[in-house]
């Protein structure tokens, strides 16, 4: 499927904004219905409903839904040496990053006797979700359990779903353990989330969820967040992305890989290509014929194909004013000067540097965090990291120097506001009722 090329000169404003536009998602009324029936069934129902989802959409009839350790061993015994150093390879270089994320508590005195604090909690239950889907996804469980362990979150409950087998992806298992995370349920889809957020007699209630999925999952997640019996989410997401900013010096080769590496993600998935050469363009499509052919999953990245674009830019400053509208949730820049445009990027889930620095890189085992904000929502929201693992809540101590140099300026203001016990709270402790 050859990707369209358009120029960005010659758009008008209503044309310029369809091309920047996501594909529709599949949140529609059938899903927002299918996934409430289902969130319903799990709070009802409990585990006996999560067998009959389970064999119902998985076609896995299970007598457990927790992981045994024994199943671990197995898992582990699957995997050869090499695939098990890439899994501790990229828990290690993901620990490192994140661990360079946390914050001290803060300790102020803002006036004589007037002591204010920031300390950090864990969230005491988070509930990580990592999918199977068209390929499993051991990256996503390495991605979600390492933020939670560093943050010190007491409880840490994974599910992801069983093959028809019954088992769970041996790759998951091994990387779920290894970062961090030794309670796993064999539940998938929106009757994972629907578990996590309500409890059952076997899948604890947790206070927030992590972790990406279909669209069912999505509209889950959703649901779940705006009860006030649920539980709070991570992120808004959509189908994975990339936009890909490149000059006449870009190698064809590499960025037509690299659109590759996001649209086999799936049918949903997006690719933008923004350049300054129409030359580099023609050469991107006729790379993306070529390459398509050595990938396994042509089928599905031809799809994402027909949903994405390359635009013609006159300059970098125009194609940056373009990225920074789509607001990617990947960003790379394959640019002559590449670091010069970061001060100009604004937002962007996670931004890619020079022709050495592939997608792929941030996807596995770089260090930085995959999981990212998408369709557009990286203009106000960040990728994970340990920060979201925890809570702050702030701490004031007075003495009584410090409510007498306070004292008249609260009651000024509690007049101001006509709340006369504010201003009383403090008359009462200092002698001046009146």
């Amino acid at each position: 499927m050859t990707m369209k090329i358009y120029s960005w000169e010659e758009l008008d404003d209503a044309l310029r904004g369809t091309l920047l536009q996501r594909p529709a998602t599949a949140d529609d009324a059938a899903v927002r219905a299918g996934t409430r029936s289902i969130i319903d069934e799990v709070r009802i129902d409990r585990d006996k409903a999560l067998f009959r989802l389970t064999e119902n959409f998985d076609k896995a009839s299970l007598n457990e839904l927790r992981v045994s350790e024994t199943e671990v061993a197995d898992a582990e015994a699957q995997l050869g040496a090499e695939e098990l150093a890439a899994i501790d390879l990229a828990i290690a270089n993901v620990r490192r990053f994140h661990e360079a994320q946390v914050t001290p508590d803060i300790r102020v005195e803002t006036m004589p006797g007037v002591l204010c604090e920031r300390l950090t909690r864990p969230i005491e239950a988070v509930g990580l979700y990592v999918p199977a889907g068209t390929a499993p996804l051991p990256s996503a469980a390495i991605m979600l359990a390492v933020p939670a362990r560093i943050a010190g979150c007491p409880t840490r409950v994974l599910c992801t779903p069983p093959r028809p087998d019954g088992t769970a992806d041996p790759a998951v298992l091994v990387a779920a353990t290894r970062a961090g995370v030794s309670e796993i349920y064999k539940v998938g889809g929106a009757q994972a989330i629907a578990a996590m957020a309500y409890g059952t007699e076997s899948v604890p209630k947790v206070h927030k969820i992590f972790g990406p999925g279909n669209a069912w999952v999505t509209c889950a997640k959703t649901l779940i967040s705006t009860d006030t019996n649920g539980a709070a989410i991570d992120m808004p997401a959509g189908p994975s992305e990339v936009l890909v900013i490149a000059d006449a010096d870009a190698s064809a080769e590499f960025v037509a890989s690299d659109l590759l590496s996001q649209a086999e993600h799936g049918v949903d998935s997006q690719v933008v290509l923004l350049t300054t050469s129409s030359g580099l363009a023609e050469q991107v499509v006729a790379e993306l014929d070529q390459q398509l052919a050595d990938i396994s999953r042509a089928q599905i990245a031809s799809a994402a194909l027909a949903n994405s674009r390359i635009i013609v830019a006159d300059d970098l400053d125009t194609a940056l004013d373009v990225s920074n509208a789509y607001a990617p949730e990947h960003l790379i820049l394959q640019v002559e000067d590449p670091r010069a445009l970061l001060d100009r990027v604004n937002n962007a889930g996670s931004v890619f540097v020079g022709p050495w620095t592939p997608e792929s890189a941030g996807d596995y085992c770089s260090g930085t965090n995959h999981v990212l904000p998408t369709y557009g929502y990286a203009r106000a929201w960040s990728g994970l990291g340990v920060d979201q693992f925890v809570r702050q809540m702030t701490v004031q101590e007075l003495s009584r120097e410090g409510l007498e140099n306070l004292g008249a300026a609260i009651v000024t203001l509690a007049g101001l506001e006509g709340l006369d016990a504010h201003a009383a709270a403090v008359k009462r402790r200092l002698g001046s009722e009146s």
